[in-house]
């Protein structure tokens, strides 16, 4: 059985569009593990094009963990957050949490639902490029076996969204949480050009906030609320960049 982790991102939605017109073998289905935080951007993309890939004949299956509210889902009971938010504690030390919010929120659901293939054997195929291939791994269950038709192909990120406009197609948003702390200054900065996004994202940042005990936890390094926080660059402030008047290009960047 061939299926698809589908994040709905660039990567991701070339695969199933390959899939779709044939470039690709034809997949069982592809699945989604939608965390309920992602971007509105996103989840337009998904209304816009979850039908034209159906109409393919590619199923599209959508999985939620089960614990939907905030609090909750933030906590658990055991007093852990399940971000990787950064911390403060009272006496000014800093540091972070551990992630597994991608284990509970993604492949925990996934995991659920595929469980009911073991005895098929799945071959999941997965939405890394070129330019990412460290991030490849070996399955961790038996009946599963990770495929990875971009790294196959040679294909970067760039070459995805070329593809996808050669097609016709639409190029997805990022895929990510309204509120991850991994976030870039440029990602927060889209994040705050949707209203209805960043209110999500400040909720959430004020939520977590006093979680854990002894220390107080947010979602940007600069350890701040998310609203009191400058998300220009440097250069957007006013500071000139000097490495574009020293490189000549010799050194071939």
């Amino acid at each position: 059985m061939k299926i698809l982790s589908l994040g709905w991102g660039v990567q991701s939605f070339t695969i199933l569009a390959m899939s779709s017109l044939g470039e690709l073998d034809k997949i069982d289905f592809a699945i989604h593990a939608d965390t309920t935080y992602e971007s509105l951007l996103t989840y337009q993309f998904i209304n816009k094009w979850k039908g034209w890939v159906e109409e393919k004949g590619i199923k599209v299956v959508t999985v939620k963990n089960p614990i939907s509210d905030l609090p909750n889902k933030l906590n658990g009971g055991y007093n852990q957050l399940f971000i990787p938010a950064y911390t403060l504690s009272n006496a000014g030390k800093s540091g972070s949490l551990l992630r597994t919010c991608t284990g509970r929120w993604k492949i925990a659901p996934m995991r659920k639902y595929l469980s009911q293939f073991k005895k098929e054997g799945i071959e999941q195929w997965m939405g890394i490029s070129m330019d990412e291939y460290q991030r490849m791994k070996h399955s961790d269950v038996k009946y599963i076996t990770n495929r990875y038709p971009l790294i196959e192909k040679k294909m970067t990120r760039d070459d995805c969204t070329n593809w996808l406009l050669e097609h016709n197609l639409e190029v997805p948003p990022k895929s990510s949480c309204t509120f991850c702390p991994y976030h870039s200054v440029k990602e927060w900065q889209n994040v705050i050009s949707n209203k209805e996004d960043f209110e999500s994202a400040v909720g959430m940042d004020r939520a977590i906030r006093n979680k854990r005990n002894g220390y107080q936890t947010f979602l940007s390094p600069a350890r701040k609320p998310l609203d009191q926080i400058d998300f220009r660059t440097e250069e957007e402030k006013g500071q000139m960049n000097l490495w574009d008047n020293e490189c000549a290009g010799i050194c071939g960047i």
